[in-house]
């Protein structure tokens, strides 16, 4: 079946309730590989409850849409799916617990022609229930590789900032535990590519392999680390994921940091895992 780009453009998404406590932000916080070093305080800060301060990558995991993308009518190879980038912009700190609501739209869908794929953005805000305070807005890319030459338009110039040309300022490695998939999914995501060896070997992968938003979620970390900056101070968020991560591989960053803003790059070994990477920063660090 071909894919339906009215349908899809179409599409409405039902608002999705999600309620979380500590103990959700502490077990995400562990599978992004907090806590490996125990007398770490600040990592500790997002992993007592006393003290608990949530980090803000968490919102990519709250009132996900699920996997709409399945619905026979909009005709989309599901199969050929792939999470290509995610861009976050935070705009206040989430709280030790809430309910917060999850409103989707279809941000944008553009044909790279026959053989090359479809480009679909879906945007999501994440907002407190009670008062409606707006605590981040998502931007998830999916690349439609079975769906290209449809005759719809082609995307758009992508206006990102070019990252410096010079060496990078900072060089940091963030280790994953061989366990970081299976803690990862208590997050939400039960994808059994990243859990069951058989599922990933039939998807062509030796093992099961790490979740692309662990890999985001493990970027802010890292960066934080590198910069000495307060995960409550980052602002926006974005990166493509280029290459697979397996659980137990070591992200190697290359940063290039200028006042409030920030350019980055993961390899492992010489491999690009995360490239295009780029983050902001509130005034005050």
């Amino acid at each position: 079946m071909a894919i339906v780009p009215e349908r899809i453009l179409a599409h409405s998404f039902p608002e999705v309730r999600h309620a979380y406590v500590e103990r959700d932000a502490i077990l995400y916080a562990l599978g992004l590989g907090l806590g490996t070093d125990p007398l770490n305080e600040k990592d500790l800060d997002h992993l007592l409850e006393t003290r608990l301060k949530v980090l803000p990558t968490m919102a990519a995991t709250l009132a996900s849409p699920g996997m709409w993308v399945r619905d026979p009518a909009l005709g989309i190879d599901v199969v050929k799916l792939v999470h290509s980038a995610q861009a976050a912009t935070f705009h206040r700190p989430l709280p030790p617990k809430a309910e917060v609501v999850g409103r989707a739209r279809i941000a944008a869908l553009a044909d790279r022609g026959a053989g090359r794929g479809a480009v679909l953005v879906v945007e999501r805000e994440i907002r407190d229930t009670t008062s409606q305070d707006l605590y981040c807005t998502l931007a998830q890319t999916l690349l439609l590789r079975g769906d290209g030459g449809y005759g719809g338009p082609p995307p758009t110039k992508e206006d990102e900032p070019a990252r410096p040309e010079a060496a990078p300022n900072v060089l940091i490695e963030l280790p994953t535990s061989p366990r970081s998939a299976l803690i990862y999914r208590l997050s939400g995501d039960w994808n059994p590519l990243h859990a069951d060896p058989a599922v990933a070997r039939k998807a062509g992968f030796e093992r099961p392999i790490l979740h692309g938003l662990a890999s985001y979620g493990m970027a802010g970390v890292a960066l934080c680390r590198a910069l000495g900056r307060r995960s409550e101070a980052l602002r926006s968020l974005a990166m493509r994921f280029t290459g697979v991560v397996v659980p137990g591989d070591t992200l190697c960053f290359a940063i290039w940091h200028h006042g409030s803003t920030t350019h980055f790059e993961a390899c492992v070994d010489d491999r690009v895992v995360l490239g295009k990477g780029h983050a902001t920063w509130e005034d005050n660090p």
